[in-house]
């Protein structure tokens, strides 16, 4: 009889020794994520097979010692969730930005990329490129709650040549932005590793500049630490192939070390391919500490110090 793949939410992890920060999650979609086979009688969701909403994933997440997140908007509709979101939840603070894929659509680039795809333009779309970051800078200049300039950067595998053009012109108007602003950067590097640098060193980067699902290997890392850079791992490190990544972890100094979910994706392993959620960060976390032979509670607590140090104060009472 062939064994049928679990595909609902995976199990709640041990609890962590000292809370820590998840720096990168996509609330929006994880409690919208109704996909066939992802929700049903797991445990967090009721028993009629909804998921769970907002309120339960962070109640979720806190028990595991999660307690805190960075809530990231990074197309027009999430942009506008998060402001809301932030502002009525102590914890959460927020990151807002065009997402490289977004700005290549919204600026009417309808090519195909080296992922395969065609372009599948939304009604969010229809805003030209300059609207749509003139209302991320609405948000983030009104809303204390808003730390973060981001996810932006480069996706050299879902961009052609017009596209990455678009993406490198966005990028950069991310940058200025963060640094008008005096807000922390969050980068989105996928196969564009040279480029991304690229930009950070014509342009200045931001005081705090956070590479988010660090996937670089031991020399980017290196780099990193001598620009005082920060690096945020998820899920993708604790993959048994991810070796390379490992050796990029531990090529850090701890003070540089950030986690996330970059929930509802990248789901930490043995869970992968099952949706994802702040209340599993403790894997990434766990996973970090054996890569680096590290004490789990001192690098949890050097963790949160660090969270603290790019994006301020929740100011939750926790």
């Amino acid at each position: 009889m062939a064994r049928t793949r679990e595909r609902g939410w995976p199990p709640t992890p041990e609890p962590l020794p000292v809370a820590v920060v998840d720096n990168h999650t996509h609330l929006e979609t994880v409690v919208g994520w109704v996909a066939e086979g992802w929700h049903g009688p797991d445990e967090g969701a009721t028993d009629t097979g909804d998921p769970p909403g907002l309120a339960a994933h962070l109640d979720r997440a806190a028990a595991v010692g999660v307690t805190r997140m960075v809530q990231v908007g990074c197309d027009l509709e999430a942009v506008a969730w998060t402001d809301a979101v932030v502002r009525d939840q102590p914890r959460l603070l927020g990151a807002v930005a065009i997402h490289p894929n977004e700005a290549v659509l919204h600026a009417g680039v309808h090519e195909v990329a080296p992922d395969g795809l065609d372009p599948d333009p939304q009604a969010r779309h229809d805003a030209p490129l300059d609207e749509a970051l003139a209302r991320v800078a609405a948000v983030a200049l009104a809303n204390p709650r808003i730390r973060a300039i981001g996810e932006t950067g480069l996706d050299h595998f879902r961009a052609g040549p017009r596209g990455r053009e678009v993406q490198r012109e966005a990028f950069r108007a991310h940058v200025a932005l963060a640094k008008e602003l005096g807000l922390a950067l969050q980068i989105h590097d996928r196969d564009a590793h040279d480029e991304v640098v690229d930009v950070l060193a014509r342009d200045g980067a931001p005081d705090r500049t956070v590479f988010h699902c660090f996937s670089g290997d031991a020399a980017l890392a290196a780099l990193a630490a001598e620009r005082g850079w920060f690096c945020s791992f998820a899920g993708p490190l604790s993959f048994p192939a991810n070796e390379a990544l490992r050796a990029a972890a531990r090529a850090l100094p701890a003070e540089l070390l950030l986690v996330e979910t970059d929930a509802p994706y990248l789901t930490v392993h043995p869970h992968r391919g099952r949706p994802n959620a702040p209340y599993l960060l403790p894997g990434t976390v766990r996973a970090l500490a054996a890569a680096r032979g590290a004490d789990l509670a001192e690098l949890c607590a050097t963790i949160d110090r660090t969270s603290q140090q790019v994006y301020g104060a929740w100011d939750d009472g926790l």
